[in-house]
């Protein structure tokens, strides 16, 4: 999503707990021509999101797309979860965008224009066992997404998810390399493939750009068809 909103012309500032994992994507965005400065916090915590919000606003100015992306799953029994675990989850995956859209929205405010995506999952939707957390968390998601967009889309902001299915990327390390799980998971996918990152790229390049201003407190599933069973 950075390196495709690059391309269509934004200034992109990348957020993480690690700056390390993001200093390919920022070298790739550079190389390209574009804009990407790193900042380190954890955006489950209030003070360091004050603190990011700040130190972007200070190198960027104004911030009229939010992206929130973090997430995190823990696979397990309801019943085998402690507090801690469940609370981890919620934070990472709910809390977070509570704080990032806390301190961004008054930036878009004002001006005609803001986009705010929140990235959900199919598992929003649907479910399956050893998700409860996740799912928890991904659905509570949604229920903000429409609250918030009712509240902004007077100023010309929208606010929508976007629901990604089973996707190669690291949180699906451990079902890819597990040949079982891995061909259950593309034999339940009509298309027959895992999803490729680009696509979803591509799909919020559009969600950012004026031609989806009429698109507001939704979720768009983008899941080769697993939902569609």
């Amino acid at each position: 999503m950075a390196v495709a909103l690059s391309q269509a012309g934004a200034a992109i500032a990348l957020a993480s707990r690690d700056s390390t994992k993001l200093t390919d994507v920022q070298n790739e965005i550079r190389q390209a021509g574009g804009k990407a400065e790193l900042f380190v916090a954890d955006v489950r915590d209030e003070t360091n999101v004050r603190r990011l919000q700040s130190e972007v606003s200070s190198q960027f100015g104004r911030v009229q797309i939010l992206i929130n992306n973090a997430g995190i799953n823990i696979r397990k029994n309801l019943t085998d979860f402690s507090l801690e675990e469940w609370r981890s989850v919620i934070d990472t995956n709910l809390t977070s965008a509570f704080l990032m859209c806390r301190e961004f929205v008054p930036h878009m405010k004002g001006t005609g224009y803001g986009r705010i995506l929140n990235m959900t999952s199919i598992m929003s939707h649907v479910s399956l066992p050893q998700r409860s957390a996740y799912s928890a968390s991904k659905a509570a998601l949604l229920g903000l997404i429409r609250a918030l967009a009712l509240e902004l889309a007077p100023e010309g902001i929208t606010v929508n998810g976007i629901s990604p299915g089973p996707f190669g990327t690291e949180m699906n390390l451990p079902v890819m390399q597990n040949p079982e799980a891995n061909a259950q998971f593309l034999a339940s996918l009509p298309v027959g493939r895992w999803g490729k990152v680009e696509e979803i790229g591509a799909l919020a390049v559009y969600l950012c750009s004026e031609a989806a201003g009429f698109i507001t407190g939704t979720d768009v599933v983008i899941d080769g068809g697993w939902c569609a069973r």
